[in-house]
Protein backbone atom coordinates (compact mmCIF):
# COMPACT_ATOMS: atom_id res chain seq x y z
CA UNK A 1 0.00 0.00 0.00
CA UNK A 2 1.55 3.26 -1.15
CA UNK A 3 2.37 5.93 1.74
CA UNK A 4 -0.01 9.16 1.10
CA UNK A 5 2.19 12.21 2.90
CA UNK A 6 0.21 14.77 3.90
CA UNK A 7 2.89 17.41 2.96
CA UNK A 8 5.68 17.44 0.31
CA UNK A 9 8.80 19.40 -0.28
CA UNK A 10 6.35 20.64 -3.80
CA UNK A 11 3.55 22.31 -1.06
CA UNK A 12 6.02 25.26 0.25
CA UNK A 13 5.52 26.13 -3.49
CA UNK A 14 1.87 26.35 -4.06
CA UNK A 15 1.61 27.43 -0.37
CA UNK A 16 3.53 30.84 -1.08
CA UNK A 17 1.63 31.21 -4.43
CA UNK A 18 -1.52 30.28 -3.30
CA UNK A 19 -1.18 31.85 0.43
CA UNK A 20 0.08 34.82 -1.77
CA UNK A 21 -2.92 34.85 -4.12
CA UNK A 22 -5.29 34.36 -1.49
CA UNK A 23 -3.76 37.16 0.94
CA UNK A 24 -3.98 39.84 -1.86
CA UNK A 25 -7.92 38.85 -2.35
CA UNK A 26 -8.16 39.21 1.34
CA UNK A 27 -6.15 42.56 0.87
CA UNK A 28 -8.45 44.06 -1.90
CA UNK A 29 -11.52 42.48 -0.05
CA UNK A 30 -10.38 45.08 3.05
CA UNK A 31 -9.59 47.68 1.35
CA UNK A 32 -13.09 47.62 -0.55
CA UNK A 33 -15.05 47.83 2.78
CA UNK A 34 -13.06 50.31 4.03
CA UNK A 35 -12.29 52.84 1.18
CA UNK A 36 -14.97 51.88 -1.01
CA UNK A 37 -17.76 51.86 0.62
CA UNK A 38 -16.79 53.25 3.56
CA UNK A 39 -17.32 50.50 6.41
CA UNK A 40 -16.62 50.94 9.83
CA UNK A 41 -13.80 49.43 11.15
CA UNK A 42 -15.76 47.72 14.13
CA UNK A 43 -17.39 45.55 11.70
CA UNK A 44 -14.57 45.26 9.01
CA UNK A 45 -11.80 43.80 11.42
CA UNK A 46 -14.41 42.39 14.45
CA UNK A 47 -17.70 40.64 12.32
CA UNK A 48 -16.62 40.46 8.71
CA UNK A 49 -12.90 39.28 8.56
CA UNK A 50 -13.69 36.79 11.71
CA UNK A 51 -15.79 34.86 10.06
CA UNK A 52 -14.14 35.33 6.36
CA UNK A 53 -11.03 33.35 8.11
CA UNK A 54 -12.78 30.58 9.49
CA UNK A 55 -14.81 30.13 6.23
CA UNK A 56 -11.58 29.86 4.66
CA UNK A 57 -10.18 27.36 7.32
CA UNK A 58 -12.68 25.19 6.64
CA UNK A 59 -13.15 25.32 3.01
CA UNK A 60 -9.00 24.73 2.70
CA UNK A 61 -9.25 21.82 5.24
CA UNK A 62 -12.32 20.49 3.46
CA UNK A 63 -10.51 20.23 0.14
CA UNK A 64 -7.43 18.77 1.96
CA UNK A 65 -9.56 15.56 3.17
CA UNK A 66 -10.82 15.76 -0.12
CA UNK A 67 -7.41 15.50 -2.02
CA UNK A 68 -6.21 12.77 0.65
CA UNK A 69 -9.01 10.50 -0.09
CA UNK A 70 -8.47 10.24 -3.62
CA UNK A 71 -4.80 9.85 -3.40
CA UNK A 72 -5.76 6.66 -1.30
CA UNK A 73 -8.16 5.34 -3.87
CA UNK A 74 -6.46 5.76 -6.33
CA UNK A 75 -2.97 4.91 -4.98
CA UNK A 76 -1.21 8.39 -5.95
CA UNK A 77 0.98 10.47 -3.95
CA UNK A 78 0.30 13.40 -6.83
CA UNK A 79 -3.11 14.39 -6.06
CA UNK A 80 -3.40 18.32 -5.99
CA UNK A 81 -6.27 19.74 -3.30
CA UNK A 82 -8.50 21.78 -4.71
CA UNK A 83 -7.39 25.61 -4.27
CA UNK A 84 -10.62 27.58 -2.81
CA UNK A 85 -11.50 30.62 -1.16
CA UNK A 86 -13.65 34.07 -1.32
CA UNK A 87 -15.15 34.30 -5.06
CA UNK A 88 -13.00 37.45 -6.63
CA UNK A 89 -15.74 38.16 -9.01
CA UNK A 90 -18.71 38.08 -6.15
CA UNK A 91 -16.80 40.12 -4.14
CA UNK A 92 -16.98 43.06 -6.07
CA UNK A 93 -20.57 41.98 -7.00
CA UNK A 94 -21.55 42.21 -3.57
CA UNK A 95 -19.92 45.40 -1.94
CA UNK A 96 -20.55 47.36 -4.99
CA UNK A 97 -24.15 46.07 -6.03
CA UNK A 98 -25.51 45.07 -2.97
CA UNK A 99 -24.05 46.49 0.10
CA UNK A 100 -22.52 49.88 -1.30
CA UNK A 101 -26.40 51.43 -2.83
CA UNK A 102 -28.00 49.72 0.23
CA UNK A 103 -25.55 51.67 2.78
CA UNK A 104 -26.09 54.87 0.35
CA UNK A 105 -30.17 54.65 0.54
CA UNK A 106 -29.83 53.78 3.97
CA UNK A 107 -26.75 55.28 5.78
CA UNK A 108 -26.77 52.06 8.02
CA UNK A 109 -23.38 50.17 7.66
CA UNK A 110 -24.99 47.38 9.37
CA UNK A 111 -28.32 47.12 7.13
CA UNK A 112 -26.10 47.18 4.21
CA UNK A 113 -24.17 44.16 6.18
CA UNK A 114 -27.10 42.32 6.61
CA UNK A 115 -28.16 42.60 3.17
CA UNK A 116 -24.71 40.57 1.95
CA UNK A 117 -25.59 38.21 4.26
CA UNK A 118 -29.04 37.65 2.73
CA UNK A 119 -27.59 37.63 -0.38
CA UNK A 120 -25.03 35.07 0.12
CA UNK A 121 -27.70 32.75 2.32
CA UNK A 122 -30.08 32.74 -1.09
CA UNK A 123 -26.92 31.88 -3.39
CA UNK A 124 -26.23 29.04 -1.15
CA UNK A 125 -29.48 27.56 -1.29
CA UNK A 126 -28.95 27.94 -5.19
CA UNK A 127 -25.65 25.68 -5.03
CA UNK A 128 -26.84 23.30 -2.49
CA UNK A 129 -30.05 22.47 -4.49
CA UNK A 130 -28.39 22.41 -8.31
CA UNK A 131 -25.48 20.15 -6.97
CA UNK A 132 -27.97 17.45 -7.64
CA UNK A 133 -27.52 18.46 -11.47
CA UNK A 134 -23.70 19.52 -11.99
CA UNK A 135 -22.66 16.35 -12.88
CA UNK A 136 -24.88 15.84 -15.96
CA UNK A 137 -24.07 19.17 -16.75
CA UNK A 138 -20.34 18.37 -17.01
CA UNK A 139 -21.25 15.09 -19.00
CA UNK A 140 -23.33 16.80 -21.40
CA UNK A 141 -20.58 20.03 -22.09
CA UNK A 142 -17.76 19.60 -24.15
CA UNK A 143 -14.22 19.79 -22.28
CA UNK A 144 -13.69 23.10 -24.44
CA UNK A 145 -16.03 24.88 -23.32
CA UNK A 146 -15.99 24.42 -19.97
CA UNK A 147 -12.62 25.27 -20.22
CA UNK A 148 -12.73 28.18 -22.81
CA UNK A 149 -15.16 30.04 -20.44
CA UNK A 150 -12.48 29.56 -17.34
CA UNK A 151 -10.09 30.56 -19.59
CA UNK A 152 -12.27 33.58 -20.35
CA UNK A 153 -12.46 34.45 -16.90
CA UNK A 154 -8.47 33.91 -15.59
CA UNK A 155 -7.93 36.19 -18.78
CA UNK A 156 -9.91 39.30 -17.91
CA UNK A 157 -11.05 39.06 -14.68
CA UNK A 158 -8.21 38.00 -13.22
CA UNK A 159 -5.20 38.28 -15.13
CA UNK A 160 -5.60 41.95 -16.62
CA UNK A 161 -5.64 43.79 -13.35
CA UNK A 162 -2.59 42.55 -12.32
CA UNK A 163 -1.03 42.67 -15.73
CA UNK A 164 -1.95 46.59 -15.98
CA UNK A 165 -0.80 47.43 -12.29
CA UNK A 166 2.59 45.67 -12.45
CA UNK A 167 3.39 48.38 -14.85
CA UNK A 168 2.94 51.11 -11.88
CA UNK A 169 5.80 49.82 -9.89
CA UNK A 170 7.65 47.86 -13.37
CA UNK A 171 10.59 47.79 -11.27
CA UNK A 172 9.36 45.97 -9.10
CA UNK A 173 6.72 43.83 -10.77
CA UNK A 174 8.36 43.61 -14.47
CA UNK A 175 11.63 41.38 -12.30
CA UNK A 176 9.09 39.53 -9.81
CA UNK A 177 7.52 38.78 -12.93
CA UNK A 178 10.30 37.13 -14.54
CA UNK A 179 11.42 34.97 -11.44
CA UNK A 180 7.95 33.87 -11.16
CA UNK A 181 8.27 32.98 -15.00
CA UNK A 182 11.65 31.53 -15.05
CA UNK A 183 10.65 29.58 -11.58
CA UNK A 184 7.34 28.03 -12.39
CA UNK A 185 7.54 27.68 -16.59
CA UNK A 186 11.27 27.44 -16.81
CA UNK A 187 11.74 25.15 -13.55
CA UNK A 188 14.82 27.64 -12.68
CA UNK A 189 16.09 27.01 -9.44
CA UNK A 190 16.42 29.64 -6.83
CA UNK A 191 19.76 29.87 -4.14
CA UNK A 192 19.20 26.42 -3.14
CA UNK A 193 15.78 26.17 -4.25
CA UNK A 194 13.99 28.57 -2.15
CA UNK A 195 10.33 28.61 -3.94
CA UNK A 196 10.23 31.17 -7.20
CA UNK A 197 7.08 32.83 -5.07
CA UNK A 198 8.95 33.57 -1.98
CA UNK A 199 11.91 34.58 -3.98
CA UNK A 200 9.61 37.82 -5.79
CA UNK A 201 8.39 38.73 -2.66
CA UNK A 202 11.76 39.05 -0.84
CA UNK A 203 13.17 40.82 -3.96
CA UNK A 204 10.34 43.17 -4.21
CA UNK A 205 10.89 43.93 -0.24
CA UNK A 206 14.26 44.35 -0.78
CA UNK A 207 13.80 46.97 -3.97
CA UNK A 208 10.27 48.53 -1.77
CA UNK A 209 11.99 49.24 1.26
CA UNK A 210 15.42 50.08 -0.10
CA UNK A 211 13.88 53.09 -2.27
CA UNK A 212 11.78 54.09 0.90
CA UNK A 213 15.05 54.97 3.34
CA UNK A 214 16.20 56.65 0.42
CA UNK A 215 13.27 59.11 -0.19
CA UNK A 216 12.76 57.69 -3.75
CA UNK A 217 9.78 55.42 -3.03
CA UNK A 218 8.02 53.45 -5.72
CA UNK A 219 5.80 51.32 -4.23
CA UNK A 220 2.90 51.29 -1.68
CA UNK A 221 4.97 50.68 1.34
CA UNK A 222 6.27 53.19 4.07
CA UNK A 223 6.95 53.31 7.91
CA UNK A 224 3.71 55.71 8.65
CA UNK A 225 2.08 52.94 7.04
CA UNK A 226 3.92 49.91 9.58
CA UNK A 227 3.10 52.35 12.84
CA UNK A 228 -0.92 53.07 11.56
CA UNK A 229 -1.11 49.56 10.83
CA UNK A 230 0.00 48.06 14.15
CA UNK A 231 -3.41 50.19 15.53
CA UNK A 232 -5.15 47.42 13.80
CA UNK A 233 -3.68 44.92 16.49
CA UNK A 234 -5.79 42.94 18.21
CA UNK A 235 -8.25 39.42 19.11
CA UNK A 236 -11.29 39.24 16.90
CA UNK A 237 -13.63 36.26 17.12
CA UNK A 238 -16.45 35.24 14.78
CA UNK A 239 -20.02 35.27 16.28
CA UNK A 240 -23.23 34.15 15.27
CA UNK A 241 -25.31 36.18 12.77
CA UNK A 242 -28.21 34.54 12.12
CA UNK A 243 -30.53 37.35 13.17
CA UNK A 244 -28.56 39.77 11.17
CA UNK A 245 -28.99 37.21 8.32
CA UNK A 246 -32.71 37.31 8.52
CA UNK A 247 -32.80 40.93 8.73
CA UNK A 248 -31.62 41.23 5.21
CA UNK A 249 -34.74 39.46 3.98
CA UNK A 250 -35.82 43.04 3.72
CA UNK A 251 -34.46 43.33 0.92
CA UNK A 252 -35.03 40.59 -0.99
CA UNK A 253 -36.70 41.82 -4.13
CA UNK A 254 -33.58 43.47 -4.60
CA UNK A 255 -30.93 40.58 -3.94
CA UNK A 256 -33.47 38.13 -5.77
CA UNK A 257 -32.23 39.96 -8.66
CA UNK A 258 -28.64 39.29 -9.01
CA UNK A 259 -28.63 36.12 -6.35
CA UNK A 260 -30.08 33.67 -8.32
CA UNK A 261 -28.40 34.36 -11.66
CA UNK A 262 -24.98 34.24 -9.64
CA UNK A 263 -26.14 31.40 -7.90
CA UNK A 264 -26.05 29.36 -11.33
CA UNK A 265 -23.03 30.97 -12.19
CA UNK A 266 -21.48 29.86 -9.07
CA UNK A 267 -22.86 26.24 -10.11
CA UNK A 268 -21.27 26.36 -13.60
CA UNK A 269 -17.98 27.73 -12.45
CA UNK A 270 -17.75 25.20 -10.25
CA UNK A 271 -18.10 22.38 -12.63
CA UNK A 272 -15.48 24.28 -14.81
CA UNK A 273 -13.21 23.84 -12.04
CA UNK A 274 -13.68 20.58 -11.34
CA UNK A 275 -13.22 19.63 -14.83
CA UNK A 276 -10.18 21.56 -14.92
CA UNK A 277 -8.82 19.74 -12.23
CA UNK A 278 -9.77 16.43 -13.80
CA UNK A 279 -7.55 17.53 -17.16
CA UNK A 280 -4.60 17.98 -14.85
CA UNK A 281 -5.88 14.43 -13.83
CA UNK A 282 -7.36 14.90 -10.30
CA UNK A 283 -11.48 13.53 -10.76
CA UNK A 284 -12.63 14.80 -8.01
CA UNK A 285 -16.64 14.46 -7.54
CA UNK A 286 -18.52 16.73 -9.15
CA UNK A 287 -21.56 16.87 -7.16
CA UNK A 288 -19.69 16.79 -3.55
CA UNK A 289 -17.92 19.72 -4.69
CA UNK A 290 -20.59 21.75 -5.88
CA UNK A 291 -23.01 20.84 -2.63
CA UNK A 292 -19.34 21.99 -0.42
CA UNK A 293 -19.39 25.46 -1.58
CA UNK A 294 -23.00 25.86 -0.92
CA UNK A 295 -22.59 24.18 2.83
CA UNK A 296 -19.50 26.51 3.23
CA UNK A 297 -20.87 29.45 2.72
CA UNK A 298 -23.64 28.81 4.54
CA UNK A 299 -21.66 28.75 7.41
CA UNK A 300 -19.66 31.34 6.14
CA UNK A 301 -22.54 33.57 5.90
CA UNK A 302 -24.28 32.25 9.43
CA UNK A 303 -20.95 33.21 11.14
CA UNK A 304 -20.70 36.84 9.45
CA UNK A 305 -19.31 36.82 6.38
CA UNK A 306 -21.27 38.19 2.97
CA UNK A 307 -19.08 36.35 0.56
CA UNK A 308 -19.26 33.34 -1.01
CA UNK A 309 -17.08 30.57 -0.65
CA UNK A 310 -15.78 28.97 -4.23
CA UNK A 311 -13.59 26.49 -6.06
CA UNK A 312 -10.63 28.89 -7.46
CA UNK A 313 -9.50 28.54 -10.65
CA UNK A 314 -5.40 27.51 -10.83
CA UNK A 315 -5.67 24.02 -9.44
CA UNK A 316 -3.56 22.90 -12.92
CA UNK A 317 -1.24 25.75 -11.84
CA UNK A 318 -0.82 24.58 -8.08
CA UNK A 319 0.07 20.87 -9.27
CA UNK A 320 2.26 21.82 -11.83
CA UNK A 321 4.12 23.67 -9.03
CA UNK A 322 4.68 20.87 -6.41
CA UNK A 323 1.18 21.53 -4.68
CA UNK A 324 -0.08 18.19 -3.29
CA UNK A 325 -2.22 18.48 -0.19
CA UNK A 326 -0.64 19.75 2.61
CA UNK A 327 -0.67 23.64 1.32
CA UNK A 328 -4.51 24.26 1.11
CA UNK A 329 -5.35 23.68 4.83
CA UNK A 330 -2.08 25.53 5.43
CA UNK A 331 -3.20 28.53 3.90
CA UNK A 332 -6.20 28.46 5.40
CA UNK A 333 -4.70 28.37 8.75
CA UNK A 334 -2.26 31.38 8.21
CA UNK A 335 -5.21 33.61 6.53
CA UNK A 336 -7.25 32.87 10.58
CA UNK A 337 -4.22 33.78 12.06
CA UNK A 338 -4.40 37.10 10.18
CA UNK A 339 -7.79 37.81 10.11
CA UNK A 340 -8.61 36.68 14.06
CA UNK A 341 -5.35 38.90 14.79
CA UNK A 342 -5.82 41.98 13.09
CA UNK A 343 -2.66 41.54 10.56
CA UNK A 344 -4.06 42.44 7.62
CA UNK A 345 -2.98 45.78 7.50
CA UNK A 346 -0.02 45.37 8.64
CA UNK A 347 0.82 42.81 5.95
CA UNK A 348 -0.32 45.63 3.48
CA UNK A 349 1.49 48.04 4.75
CA UNK A 350 4.71 45.96 4.62
CA UNK A 351 4.78 43.69 1.35
CA UNK A 352 4.67 45.21 -1.50
CA UNK A 353 1.46 44.78 -4.14
CA UNK A 354 3.60 44.60 -6.89
CA UNK A 355 5.56 41.55 -5.57
CA UNK A 356 2.01 39.87 -5.24
CA UNK A 357 0.50 40.53 -8.82
CA UNK A 358 2.84 38.59 -10.74
CA UNK A 359 1.14 35.23 -8.78
CA UNK A 360 -1.78 36.20 -10.26
CA UNK A 361 -0.97 36.82 -13.89
CA UNK A 362 0.82 33.73 -13.86
CA UNK A 363 -1.96 31.47 -12.90
CA UNK A 364 -4.28 33.46 -15.62
CA UNK A 365 -1.96 32.47 -18.55
CA UNK A 366 -1.76 28.71 -17.23
CA UNK A 367 -5.84 28.46 -17.14
CA UNK A 368 -5.96 29.96 -20.75
CA UNK A 369 -2.94 28.01 -21.90
CA UNK A 370 -4.86 25.01 -19.99
CA UNK A 371 -7.75 25.54 -22.48
CA UNK A 372 -5.98 24.63 -25.49
CA UNK A 373 -3.54 21.88 -24.41
CA UNK A 374 -6.54 19.47 -22.72
CA UNK A 375 -9.23 20.03 -26.24
CA UNK A 376 -8.63 18.82 -29.35
CA UNK A 377 -6.78 21.01 -32.06
CA UNK A 378 -9.46 21.70 -34.14
CA UNK A 379 -11.69 22.94 -31.32
CA UNK A 380 -9.23 25.98 -30.65
CA UNK A 381 -11.49 28.34 -32.59
CA UNK A 382 -14.34 27.64 -30.56
CA UNK A 383 -12.25 28.61 -27.61
CA UNK A 384 -10.91 31.32 -28.71
CA UNK A 385 -14.85 32.62 -29.36
CA UNK A 386 -15.45 31.69 -26.08
CA UNK A 387 -13.29 34.14 -25.12
CA UNK A 388 -15.46 37.55 -26.33
CA UNK A 389 -18.14 37.80 -23.96
CA UNK A 390 -15.72 37.89 -21.27
CA UNK A 391 -13.56 40.90 -22.91
CA UNK A 392 -17.27 42.24 -23.39
CA UNK A 393 -17.82 42.07 -19.94
CA UNK A 394 -13.90 43.38 -18.49
CA UNK A 395 -14.47 45.99 -21.54
CA UNK A 396 -17.73 47.10 -19.73
CA UNK A 397 -16.57 46.86 -16.55
CA UNK A 398 -13.61 49.24 -17.13
CA UNK A 399 -16.21 51.59 -19.08
CA UNK A 400 -18.66 51.76 -16.04
CA UNK A 401 -15.78 52.07 -13.58
CA UNK A 402 -14.48 55.05 -15.73
CA UNK A 403 -17.80 57.06 -15.60
CA UNK A 404 -18.12 56.28 -12.18
CA UNK A 405 -15.36 57.87 -11.21
CA UNK A 406 -16.19 60.65 -13.30
CA UNK A 407 -19.42 61.24 -11.15
CA UNK A 408 -21.55 60.36 -13.93
CA UNK A 409 -23.44 56.86 -15.63
CA UNK A 410 -23.50 56.02 -19.48
CA UNK A 411 -27.17 56.88 -19.70
CA UNK A 412 -26.64 60.42 -18.62
CA UNK A 413 -23.38 60.54 -21.04
CA UNK A 414 -25.68 59.29 -23.80
CA UNK A 415 -25.10 56.02 -25.60
CA UNK A 416 -25.16 57.87 -28.90
CA UNK A 417 -22.02 59.79 -27.78
CA UNK A 418 -20.49 56.93 -26.57
CA UNK A 419 -20.91 55.01 -29.71
CA UNK A 420 -19.77 58.01 -31.94
CA UNK A 421 -16.53 57.72 -29.86
CA UNK A 422 -16.12 54.36 -30.88
CA UNK A 423 -18.02 52.77 -27.33
CA UNK A 424 -20.32 50.47 -28.13
CA UNK A 425 -21.84 50.38 -25.15
CA UNK A 426 -24.97 48.46 -25.58
CA UNK A 427 -23.14 45.63 -27.81
CA UNK A 428 -20.65 45.13 -24.73
CA UNK A 429 -23.57 44.87 -22.29
CA UNK A 430 -25.70 42.50 -24.75
CA UNK A 431 -22.87 40.46 -24.96
CA UNK A 432 -20.94 40.16 -21.41
CA UNK A 433 -24.54 40.01 -20.21
CA UNK A 434 -23.72 36.59 -18.09
CA UNK A 435 -20.51 35.88 -20.00
CA UNK A 436 -19.55 32.55 -18.46
CA UNK A 437 -22.60 30.96 -19.51
CA UNK A 438 -22.61 32.69 -22.90
CA UNK A 439 -19.50 31.72 -23.48
CA UNK A 440 -20.39 28.09 -22.82
CA UNK A 441 -23.12 28.24 -25.40
CA UNK A 442 -21.30 29.44 -27.92
CA UNK A 443 -18.27 27.21 -27.67
CA UNK A 444 -20.66 24.67 -27.52
CA UNK A 445 -22.52 25.59 -30.93
CA UNK A 446 -19.34 25.65 -32.60
CA UNK A 447 -17.63 22.25 -31.11
CA UNK A 448 -20.92 20.81 -32.38
CA UNK A 449 -20.57 22.65 -35.98
CA UNK A 450 -16.60 21.75 -35.88
CA UNK A 451 -17.65 18.04 -35.17
CA UNK A 452 -20.43 18.05 -37.45
CA UNK A 453 -23.45 17.61 -35.27
CA UNK A 454 -26.56 19.14 -37.05
CA UNK A 455 -28.51 18.12 -33.73
CA UNK A 456 -26.57 18.86 -31.01
CA UNK A 457 -25.59 22.99 -32.26
CA UNK A 458 -29.22 23.16 -32.68
CA UNK A 459 -29.70 21.86 -28.98
CA UNK A 460 -27.44 24.77 -27.93
CA UNK A 461 -29.14 27.23 -29.61
CA UNK A 462 -32.28 26.41 -28.28
CA UNK A 463 -30.95 26.34 -24.80
CA UNK A 464 -29.74 30.04 -25.97
CA UNK A 465 -33.07 31.03 -27.02
CA UNK A 466 -34.39 30.24 -23.62
CA UNK A 467 -31.86 31.83 -21.71
CA UNK A 468 -32.30 34.86 -23.54
CA UNK A 469 -35.79 35.12 -22.89
CA UNK A 470 -35.29 34.30 -18.97
CA UNK A 471 -32.42 36.89 -18.60
CA UNK A 472 -29.85 34.54 -18.01
CA UNK A 473 -27.94 35.73 -21.13
CA UNK A 474 -26.95 38.90 -22.62
CA UNK A 475 -28.55 40.67 -19.52
CA UNK A 476 -27.90 42.04 -16.20
CA UNK A 477 -30.24 40.61 -14.78
CA UNK A 478 -33.49 37.83 -14.76
CA UNK A 479 -36.60 38.97 -16.14
CA UNK A 480 -39.78 37.13 -17.87
CA UNK A 481 -39.44 37.94 -21.93
CA UNK A 482 -36.03 39.66 -21.47
CA UNK A 483 -35.45 40.23 -24.79
CA UNK A 484 -37.69 38.98 -27.99
CA UNK A 485 -34.79 40.16 -30.64
CA UNK A 486 -32.12 37.78 -29.27
CA UNK A 487 -34.88 34.56 -28.57
CA UNK A 488 -35.91 35.12 -32.08
CA UNK A 489 -32.54 35.08 -33.25
CA UNK A 490 -31.13 31.94 -31.41
CA UNK A 491 -34.35 30.00 -32.69
CA UNK A 492 -33.44 31.12 -35.97
CA UNK A 493 -30.00 29.92 -35.60
CA UNK A 494 -31.50 26.32 -34.30
CA UNK A 495 -33.01 26.22 -37.30
CA UNK A 496 -30.56 27.26 -39.70
CA UNK A 497 -28.31 24.94 -37.90
CA UNK A 498 -30.40 21.60 -37.99
CA UNK A 499 -31.30 22.31 -41.55
CA UNK A 500 -29.93 21.14 -43.96
CA UNK A 501 -28.67 17.83 -41.95
CA UNK A 502 -24.91 17.20 -42.44
CA UNK A 503 -24.12 14.20 -44.23
CA UNK A 504 -20.90 13.79 -45.12
CA UNK A 505 -18.43 12.92 -42.84
CA UNK A 506 -15.96 14.50 -41.31
CA UNK A 507 -13.39 15.49 -43.36
CA UNK A 508 -11.11 17.35 -41.19
CA UNK A 509 -8.11 16.72 -39.31
CA UNK A 510 -7.28 19.21 -36.23
CA UNK A 511 -9.12 22.17 -38.45
CA UNK A 512 -7.26 21.57 -41.53
CA UNK A 513 -8.86 19.85 -44.48
CA UNK A 514 -7.53 16.64 -45.54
Amino acid sequence: MIDIPKWQAGDWNAYFGFGTNTLVNLLVLTGLLRLGIGLPDELVFGRILPAVGLMLLLSTGYYSVLAYRLAKQTKRSDVCALPSGISVVHMFVVVFVIMGPILATTGDPERAWEAGLAWVFIQSIVLMLGSTIAPFLRKITPRGALLGTLAGVSLTFIAMRPALEIFSAPIIGLLCFVIILRGWFGRTAYFGNLPAGAVAILLGLGIAWGTELLDSGISNVSLQGVVAATLEFGFYLPLPAVNHVFGGFEFLGILLVTAIPFGIYDLVEATDNVESAAAAGDAYPTRRVVAADGILSMVGCLMGNPFINAVYIGHPGWKAMGGRIGYSVLTGMTILLLAWIGLLPLFLSIIPIESLLPILLYIGLLIGAQAFQHSPAKHAPAIVLALVPHLAAWAKSQVDATLTALGTTPTDVGIDRLEAAGVLYDGLETLGGGAIITSIIWAGISISIIDRNSKSAAIYAVLGACLSFLGVIHSEQLAWAASFSLTAAYLLVAVALYYPKDKTPDSTVDGCES
